[in-house]
């Protein structure tokens, strides 16, 4: 490898900054979070340097460099737009075996900063040896995104608790198996909800009982959206990597499935209309079963698992087991496929109010206020109810909603394949009818901004794809 990866303590120790501009800045950012003490060399000050001088975070040594000012500091950094000055720095500090970096000028540098990935007390540093500083940067990015802000939180509770997991263990096998399991287990599912005081009390439980916690599994309910991949939240994707199994549906895309971690088996239990793979009863003892055996387990629902999802029922059978068990909300497909048809739910000038309804209910079920749900001026958003569109669009007449009510059916909203056709309220039965499914019903008059608004897969030439074009039967 090109440079040996340490990690500096800086703490209370001086560093020399050569520059007082905005480059200046940045790393003394980076040097004044590490503690150190920093001494500015530099014609003139930055505004924000300018702020940090009168605050006394740092000193300014001196307008002129000189080769002394190195003989008692840790490290140097140059930061100028004057390469003799740059270079100069540069030798003088190697002459006296001090680290420099001149930035910007890798061949000028006897130690390089990384990329960071700052979750302090973790920290994770990412470097291409200053060859592709750009790629180092986007897996920061993606690192950032699978890496929860509780991993520092977490740390700095460990550190408190070492000395007592030590007492408790003598061996240091029994010792990595307790905070194995308790960094993949109930102490790690309340810090990342942010329950600091429970995480706490979980480590003292599980350290008073001495048990293996490798049999306490738990159940997580996420929402996988409606589609697209990239609406998945930052969340849902950190619990799916650390999953053990998923107990997935129908509605999950692909491109969703493929993230769960590679090594977790993944068990399909999606129900469609008219058929069911898996009956509900069987999904929640699947559920409770699994996490009794000690593992990870991850229910992933299109959608968002709370909205005409079952994701309640599934989560009082875990509960009544004594499961412990966390939610993670999707976006639902009411939100994410009209805002990739370009239709808003709501419109000052078109709906007030946004209702969303299942058109797929118990047969018992026949409550429907239409009354309410023919008022005008306001959305429905109707999920499942496509088998239902001639009942609903007669009923919704038939109690005053007029049959030249804009309507939209989104066909596999969010995804590559997205379609919409829209038309109007009478026709809504032949329209469900073309549409590919899963489909999403939008009646009321925000519909009409389709036309205007829509911008998924209606300008190639910006994203270099092809897709369905909108179908208009008005």
């Amino acid at each position: 490898m090109d440079y040996l990866p340490i990690f500096a303590d800086l703490k209370q120790r001086p560093v020399l900054v050569v520059g007082g501009g905005e480059v200046a800045a940045r790393k003394i950012d980076l040097l004044l979070r590490a503690g150190a003490q920093v001494r500015i060399v530099a014609q003139a000050l930055s505004p924000e340097l300018e702020q940090r001088r009168q605050a006394a975070q740092i000193s300014w040594s001196a307008r002129s460099f000189l080769p002394e000012q190195l003989d008692d500091v840790f490290l140097v950094i140059a930061a100028t737009d004057d390469a003799a000055l740059n270079a100069e720095v540069f030798e003088q500090a190697n002459q006296r075996h001090v680290l420099a970096n001149v930035v910007d000028d890798q061949p000028k540098c006897s130690f390089i900063f990384p990329s960071i990935v700052d979750r302090s007390p973790i920290v994770v540093a990412i470097s291409s040896s200053g060859k592709a500083p750009v790629l180092a940067r986007m897996l920061r990015e993606k690192l950032e995104t699978l890496l929860p802000n509780s991993l520092g939180q977490m740390a700095d509770i460990a550190g408190r608790w070492r000395e007592n997991v030590k007492t408790q263990f003598s061996s240091m096998r029994a010792r990595r198996r307790f905070w194995e399991h308790a960094f993949a287990g109930r102490f790690a599912s309340l810090a990342s909800a942010g329950k600091l005081a429970e995480a706490e009390q979980a480590l003292q439980q599980q350290l008073e009982s001495a048990q293996d916690v490798s049999h306490n599994g738990n159940v997580t309910l996420v929402g996988a959206g409606p589609g697209d991949a990239g609406l998945l939240t930052l969340r849902g994707l950190q619990v799916m990597q650390q999953a053990d199994v998923v107990l997935y549906d129908h509605l999950v895309s692909d491109e969703v499935l493929d993230l769960v971690r590679r090594d977790a088996d993944k068990i399909c239990v999606g129900k469609r209309a008219g058929s069911h793979s898996v009956a509900q009863e069987e999904t929640n003892r699947m559920l409770v079963e699994l996490a009794q055996q000690g593992k990870k387990v991850v229910r992933l629902k299109g959608g968002d698992p709370f909205i005409f999802g079952r994701g309640g029922e599934e989560l009082q059978a875990v509960q009544a087991a004594g499961i412990p068990f966390q939610v993670v909300p999707g976006v639902t497909a009411a939100a994410g496929a009209t805002a990739y048809a370009g239709i808003p739910l709501t419109h000052r000038d078109h709906a007030q109010s946004v209702v969303f309804v299942t058109g797929h209910c118990r047969p018992e079920d026949n409550g429907i206020q239409w009354e309410t749900l023919a008022r005008g001026k306001q959305t429905l958003a109707i999920y499942m109810g496509t088998l239902k569109a001639a009942e609903i669009s007669q009923q919704l007449i038939a109690h005053g909603r007029a049959a030249n009510t804009p309507v939209a059916v989104i066909g596999r909203g969010t995804r590559s394949d997205q379609q919409v056709l829209t038309g109007t309220l009478d026709n809504l039965e032949h329209l469900a009818q073309q549409a590919p499914t899963p489909a999403l019903l939008v009646i009321g008059e925000v519909v009409s901004l389709h036309q205007q608004l829509a911008w998924f897969g209606h300008h190639p030439e910006t994203d270099g794809t092809q897709r369905p074009s909108v179908v208009n039967l008005a």
